[in-house]
C-alpha cells in the first residue's frame, strides 16, 4: 500500500469524506499489517515521473500512485476510467 493512499486517506478522513472507524493513522498501518500488506514509500526517483506524466488526470494523489506504478513496474487496481487512460499496468 503505497504511502500516497494513506496521505490521501487522512486528508479525506479529516475533510469528513471517509469514515472508518477508528482514526486513520493507527487504523490503516493495523490493517496493512493484519493483512499483510507492504508498505511502498514516496521516493524522489517516483517523483520525477510526474514531469514526464501527460495531464490527462487532475488528481494529485492518483497522479503519484500512476507515477509510482511507473517507476516500479507494479500493477494498479482501479476503475477509475482517468488512470485507465495511461499506459500503465491496470487491473
Amino acid at each position: 500500500m503505497s504511502a500516497v493512499s494513506v496521505w490521501e486517506a487522512i486528508v479525506k478522513y479529516q475533510l469528513g469524506k471517509l469514515p472508518l472507524p477508528e482514526n486513520p493513522e493507527t487504523y490503516l498501518p493495523k490493517q496493512r499489517e493484519l493483512h499483510q500488506i507492504v508498505s511502498l514509500a514516496l521516493d524522489e526517483i517516483s517523483v520525477v515521473q510526474l514531469a514526464k506524466l501527460p495531464p490527462l488526470h487532475r488528481d494529485p494523489f492518483d497522479r503519484m500512485l500512476i507515477c509510482q506504478v511507473l517507476e516500479n513496474g507494479m500493477t494498479i487496481a482501479t476503475v477509475d476510467a482517468a488512470i485507465r487512460a495511461y499506459s500503465v499496468s491496470i487491473m
